[in-house]
């Protein structure tokens, strides 16, 4: 059994040496997938012993996809990380004991992930932890083919873990909502996809598998999608923090519960009004629109 952690980077001095540290243990190899750093995250990684990949930026799903092709052939079980994020000894432990008994229809493995904001663990709201696939087979796994909130999807039986991967950012305030700014903007390029049908839709969506990940797709792609914009923001935000008692994070959960579930759901909402209204001004087509508004080329 060989396993691989992916981790895609731009940027990411501060975080790196201590996701690689989190993983070196149970990784016979750690990719770094670089996209231009300007600081010294390529040079760390190679000082922490990592293997240095370099490849313009499209999106996460894109730079994922094409790390797992420039895998070597013998890779046997792949491990997607984030750079600000990091593997408990708790699930390490897990994957090491685990990994060796699963029989070889066994294609992927979800594990916890859980968030800090602000310094703080999220513990209420219903979205924390949540259940996602990180590891799998390769060859049997890849990230859908989408710009926003991408999830891997195999080809197989899965199994899960109770172990957990923690999300700590270290970053500002100012940094995050300038990345969430980014993240709107490439969610609305999956919204008018959904309606317009203009590249291929790829999607965990599914409530059969019984996969926490693909039941909240599915309810995203075929109930909130349809709610009026803006007011669809504003009742996700109330069943986070009332029904599902965010409150009870404290001040740095109520700032999260707002931010994430509320203004960045409503900068979706309206950066979709704001393409529609020009493709309806001008008569541009979708992808037209998208790159006029949002600034995006969408292949």
């Amino acid at each position: 059994m060989t396993l691989t952690t992916i981790i895609l980077t731009r940027d990411e001095e501060r975080h790196l040496a201590r996701a690689i540290d989190s993983v070196r243990s149970i990784s016979d190899r750690i990719v770094i997938v670089d996209s231009g750093s300007t600081d010294r995250t390529r040079e760390l990684a190679a000082s922490l012993g990592a293997e240095v990949l370099e490849n313009p930026w499209t999106n996460h799903a894109t730079q994922f996809n094409w790390g797992l092709d420039h895998l070597p052939a013998e890779t046997e079980w792949v491990l997607r990380l984030d750079a600000d994020e990091i593997v408990t000894p708790e699930l390490a432990a897990q994957i090491a004991a685990t990994l060796p008994t699963l029989g070889a229809e066994v294609a992927g493995v979800y594990v916890s992930r859980r968030m800090t904001f602000l310094g703080r663990a999220i513990r209420h709201g219903g979205v924390f932890p949540i259940k996602v696939l990180r590891l799998f087979r390769q060859g049997q796994g890849r990230c859908e083919d989408r710009w926003m909130d991408e999830h891997i999807l195999v080809d197989g039986p899965t199994v899960a873990l109770s172990g957990e991967i923690v999300d700590d950012n270290l970053n500002s305030l100012s940094w995050w909502t300038q990345k969430h700014n980014a993240y709107a903007s490439r969610e609305v390029v999956d919204l008018l996809n959904l309606e317009y049908g203009f590249r291929p839709h790829e999607s965990v969506a599914n409530l059969r598998g019984g996969q926490q990940a693909g039941v909240k797709r599915w309810l995203k792609e075929r109930v909130y999608a349809r709610l009026p914009g803006g007011f669809r923001a504003f009742a996700y935000f109330f069943y986070r923090y009332v029904v599902r008692m965010g409150f009870l994070d404290g001040k740095e959960g109520t700032a999260f519960h707002v931010l994430q579930g509320f203004w960045y759901r409503y900068l979706v909402d309206t950066k979709l009004h704001e393409v529609k209204t020009y493709m309806h001004r001008t008569g541009a087509p979708p992808l037209q629109a998208i790159e006029a508004v949002l600034g995006i080329r969408v292949a």
